[in-house]
Formats: structure tokens, sequence, C-alpha cells
């Protein structure tokens, strides 16, 4: 199966700066080297099984095709939509926070 370019929106680069930032400011940069690998190989598995992630929030949230990709050893999932040319990563928010509140950015959508 041929590789899709995955295309972060604005707010997924914004999540993914937080989190660095966080662990950065816990004096924690292994932890911060370690979520930059995890998101790359989350990434790449997208790329190449984009219907492999979760369906979860795709009904609760009203937005079919939604899925999401949980990052291995860190408590963050992927959230992105497939197109016959890309992936589209809408976020990549934390697991514990209120997905639906998060997701719903009427100006991202």
């Amino acid at each position: 199966m041929k590789s899709k370019p995955i295309i972060p929106r604005e707010l997924a680069n914004q999540d993914v700066e937080e989190a660095i930032a966080h662990y950065l400011g816990e004096d924690a940069e292994q932890a911060a080297l370690g979520f930059i690998d995890s998101l790359e190989q989350a990434y790449a598995h997208i790329s190449r099984h984009p219907a492999s992630g979760s369906p979860r929030y795709a009904h609760e949230l009203n937005l079919p095709g939604l899925r999401f990709w949980p990052l291995t050893r860190y408590p963050h999932l992927v959230f992105y939509t497939e197109h016959s040319d890309h992936i589209d990563v809408w976020r990549v928010l934390h697991g514990q926070r209120d997905i639906p509140a998060w997701m719903h950015q009427p100006d991202e959508l």
C-alpha cells in the first residue's frame, strides 16, 4: 500500500508544540524527545494504514470519516481524516481532555 502524505492543521501543530513545551517545562527533555519519536511513528503508521484508526468519535461529533490513533507510551491521540491524496491531521490531544469540546473549533472545521 502506498503511503499518503500527512498534512497537520495549524491546531494540530499547536497541540504538538504545547505538549513538547509541557515536557520541557517539567525538565523532561527525554520525554519531549520520546514524544516526538512516538508522534513520528504514529504519523508513519497512519500514512500507510489510515483505516486502522478508531472511528469512535466520528458518530459522537457528527464528523464522518474522523479517526484517531494513540501514541505509543504517551497519552495523546492523533485525530485525522483520510482523503484520496493525503491524511488531514486535525488535532493531537491528550486522551484525558474533553475530546468533543476540544474538537469543536468552528474556525477550523
